[in-house]
């Protein structure tokens, strides 16, 4: 139960990427995997499936329970991904569209969104629709499934502080079913779904227009973007790498700066000058050089603060051992294996259609 795929053994691709394509979906063998990535660096899928529609995913899913398949990952937007340069030995589902583009605004003030949508666009059309509280997801690169599978946020809020439900949809089993917040294990910038589950959908509570510091939500809006470009930059990277370690202690921003690793490169990959918490990659870069950088400056972190930092980002295809370096010792608590034990339970006894 991890957001860290490993591999497994391997069933009859070949044949699983024929038996697709006849079934309607597109399935392409050695996919290109890393390309879809915000990183853009990286290895292929041995299949990657193109999900455009809901019938897509349940033949998807039929699929991966007839062939076995148990190396799954879920794409929507790619941005808080790494895949290794080797690739991923495995079936990468990309989420083009599972569902409509535009949020539905009930009388209660709550909101409808398909899980495909950015979180941008969501930010956008909330605004839009006059209603607030979601104006920090336009500067976040992600989608909304991937939101909530990460509790993706800034300044000063996150999708928990937002979402009431999602409905989920497993791809192992076909099952369906609407989760509510509290049993979706939403922590700092994680979740107990698995990598099986695809966020189809979230509700999400929103607020009247209000003024807030002096500013209502289209200025709170575009000042959340103009502080972005200024702040962080562009080009080929995924964001902050690193979790902020805790209340108390200094952001992973700072903690990675006060080492002495801003600018600092390896092969292709560099702690960029602007953010020290970003990692940026070459073009037609190497991932295997990002998390040996990633590496490095945990390996400084540790020595200089004693402090050792998780990441935010999903490694694919990697060996475990550099993968289990980045998941925080939470994640094997007890308490969150409980979490995620009881979302599966949930998720595989709902019986919704899609």
């Amino acid at each position: 139960m991890t957001n860290h795929v490993y591999s497994h053994e391997s069933p009859d691709w070949d044949r699983l990427c024929q038996s697709l394509n006849s079934s309607g979906v597109v399935a392409i063998r050695h996919g290109q995997l890393g390309a879809r990535t915000t990183y853009r660096v990286g290895g292929n899928a041995a299949v990657v499936a193109e999900v455009a529609s809901a019938r897509d995913l349940v033949a998807v899913a039929s699929h991966i329970s007839s062939f076995g398949v148990a190396d799954i990952v879920i794409v929507g937007n790619g941005s808080n991904m790494l895949v290794a340069d080797s690739g991923y030995n495995g079936i990468a589902i990309v989420l083009n569209a599972t569902g409509r583009d535009d949020i539905v605004v009930h009388a209660d003030g709550s909101i409808d969104v398909s899980g495909h949508v950015s979180l941008p666009q969501l930010a956008r059309q909330t605004v839009a629709a006059k209603r607030c509280g979601l104006e920090w997801a336009v500067g976040v690169p992600g989608t909304v499934g991937g939101g909530v599978r990460m509790n993706a946020g800034g300044h000063g809020s996150d999708m928990a502080a937002s979402v009431i439900s999602a409905r989920i949809f497993d791809v192992s089993c076909g099952s369906c079913a609407d989760v509510s917040v509290s049993d979706l294990g939403l922590r700092f910038r994680a979740s107990a779904l698995l990598d099986t589950h695809v966020v189809v959908s979230a509700r999400c509570a929103t607020s009247e227009p209000r003024l807030h510091n002096g500013h209502n939500c289209q200025d709170e809006l575009s000042e959340i973007v103009r502080w972005r470009r200024e702040n962080q930059p562009g080009g080929q990277n995924a964001g902050s790498v690193f979790v902020n370690p805790g209340s108390g202690d200094l952001s992973a921003g700072a903690l990675i700066d006060s080492a002495g690793l801003r600018g600092v490169r390896h092969g292709s990959a560099v702690v960029t000058e602007k953010h020290a918490n970003f990692i940026q990659a070459d073009p037609i870069g190497s991932a295997d050089d990002v998390v040996a950088l990633m590496c490095e400056v945990q390996d400084a972190v540790q020595n200089r603060h004693k402090i050792s930092m998780r990441s935010e980002i999903r490694l694919i295809g990697f060996p475990p051992e550099i993968a289990e370096r980045f998941i925080g010792t939470e994640h094997h608590d007890q308490t969150w294996v409980a979490a995620a034990s009881k979302l599966d339970a949930i998720v595989r006894s709902g019986d919704l259609t899609l």
